[in-house]
């Protein structure tokens, strides 16, 4: 994956609020610039020697943010110290941020259910908070909810390395670049933010990468008192399951790889297909917009063709920014803003119609519309700050990139204008973002081959209608991993578990039981 803008998943982002409210105890002094990056050939985590995790009641603390509680969940949140660098025995620790759920109802409890949401760059955190309100009870009964912050992200030690003006600059610039100049700017911003990153952090930005994260996912699994891991993870979630499972195939119980991302084999021809192939499923996606919104909605809100309303309304935007109606807000809507909005809609088919009435909203005049959607997405706050995600998302997708993966200005110049042909509202943007780890400065720690042999059986969901991870990547993935099993939902959207009962059947008896589905199983719209 990499930093266009059809493949920057968003999280809530709402756990950044508790960092006055949780205490990280030791490691709190941690300083990732005081080691350097770990690699793939370090040996395996010495698990057994991990002590038990120490967490304290944050309910209250989480119910003061607002969040609903409607199954009386109990929350306790804390940190786990990890080692900055798995090379060096004497290595200085950082603090990983955790929180756990608790079902009150709980019965012949297995152990822990550990989420990652994806990104990279998601709070793990905010994942088992929202996953502890939408899991199946007979989920819950059994399993405690576990959400941690990756290395880099939320509250782990978030790296920050890009001003919020330039994240203003990157969701606002023009995202169908065309023209030399157009490409000139996107391509300058991301030399401008990797030069930033490389003067903020050096060589420790090389500890921002998969393979470590996964080694403190098995201390996390060891300081929880299981001994092997059941772990639910969401498109970059389902790198970081399989690094774990290729890493630690025997500590496997049962995985869940719901949005797989392609496994690379030739990491260079696989950044080009996999860019490639996201923005054709964003075009397919967004093509099933349309279609739902004709042929659903009585009056579609952007008329009989939606794809050409887009287009009118990108050249519209173009030559006239379009202001908000929301009080004190400064910024108008630009292409880029446009494609943001249009973007984070096709993630859920549930944003289909808040998207509809934005898109006429703004031809109308008012962009207050895609600034709601766009600035979810980005998680951009109402004072003009960032959550870290667009920081973690790059660092971390640059880290696990090999040296020798480089695309030249030329090169995506050339892409630009073939995909742009061939995707016309995401092709150019996904070959302009080929180029950011061509800048990227630091150690890189690239992701092993994944094929996870000796592991116990690995569910992988993949969806048909997936817009930002197509289903051939959850082929791909279950092929490539020994005893991948591959489960297929036949509908729309970003991930499947537990939106369908057939899907969520399936899983769940995996998960509790251990029943492992069929390969290949079809599941219906």
């Amino acid at each position: 994956m990499r930093a266009s803008r059809g493949l920057l998943a968003a999280a809530s982002g709402l756990l950044l609020a508790l960092s006055g409210c949780t205490s990280s105890g030791e490691g709190d002094d941690a300083d990732p610039t005081a080691a350097g990056s770990s690699s793939a050939a370090a040996s395996t985590t010495a698990a057994e020697e991990v002590e038990p995790i120490q967490l304290e009641d944050c309910t209250d603390d989480i119910l003061g943010l607002g969040v609903p509680n409607p199954r009386s969940l109990a929350y306790e949140c804390g940190y786990l110290p990890v080692p900055i660098s798995y090379e060096e025995s004497d290595s200085r620790t950082l603090p990983m941020f955790v929180l756990r759920a608790r079902f009150p109802g709980q019965t012949e409890r297995i152990g822990s259910l550990v989420v990652n949401p994806g990104g990279p760059g998601g709070s793990g955190a905010d994942a088992a908070l929202s996953l502890s309100q939408s899991l199946p009870e007979d989920v819950l009964r059994r399993f405690d909810v576990v959400g941690f912050d990756p290395r880099g992200v939320g509250l782990t030690t978030p790296v920050e390395c890009f001003t919020a003006e330039q994240k203003d600059q990157y969701f606002s610039d023009e995202p169908r670049p065309a023209t030399a100049e157009q490409l000139d700017a996107v391509l300058g911003l991301y030399d401008e933010v990797a030069a930033s990153c490389a003067e903020e952090y050096g060589e420790a930005l090389g500890a921002f990468n998969t393979t470590d994260t996964a080694r403190d996912m098995d201390r996390l699994r060891a300081a929880l008192g299981d001994e092997q891991l059941t772990y639910l993870g969401y498109s970059y979630g389902t790198t970081l399951g399989s690094t774990y499972a290729e890493l630690f195939p025997e500590r496997v119980r049962a995985l869940v790889l719901d949005a797989a991302v392609d496994p690379d084999t030739d990491a260079a021809i696989d950044a080009q297909a996999n860019a490639e192939a996201s923005a054709a499923g964003l075009e397919a996606g967004f093509d099933a917009f349309a279609g739902g919104c004709t042929t659903l909605i009585s009056g579609c809100p952007v008329g009989e063709n939606p794809r050409q309303f887009v287009y009118d309304l990108l050249g519209q935007a173009a030559l006239a920014p379009i202001p908000s109606s929301t009080p004190g807000e400064t910024r108008v809507g630009t292409p880029g803003v446009v494609m943001t909005a249009v973007t984070a809609a096709m993630y859920d088919p549930a944003s289909w119609p808040q998207l509809s009435q934005s898109l006429r909203a703004a031809q109308a005049g008012d962009s207050a519309g895609l600034f709601s959607l766009a600035d979810s997405y980005a998680q951009r706050q109402d004072d003009g700050t960032y959550a870290n995600l667009f920081d973690a998302f790059v660092a971390i997708n640059c880290a696990d990139t090999p040296e020798d993966v480089s695309f030249s200005r030329e090169q995506v110049a050339q892409l630009a204008v073939d995909w742009g042909f061939r995707y016309p509202l995401f092709g150019a943007d996904a070959a302009a973002g080929l180029y950011l780890c061509t800048a990227w400065d630091a150690p890189r720690t690239p992701l092993p081959e994944r094929d996870a042999a000796g592991s116990a059986p690995i569910v992988v969901v993949g969806t048909a209608g997936d817009p930002v991870t197509p289903l051939p990547f959850a082929v791909d993935l279950a092929e490539a991993l020994t005893s991948g099993v591959l489960v297929t939902w036949q509908g729309q959207g970003h991930t499947a578990y537990p939106r369908t009962d057939c899907v969520t059947g399936a899983v769940n008896a995996y998960l509790i039981d251990l029943v492992v589905p069929q390969d290949g199983l079809v599941c219906p719209a």
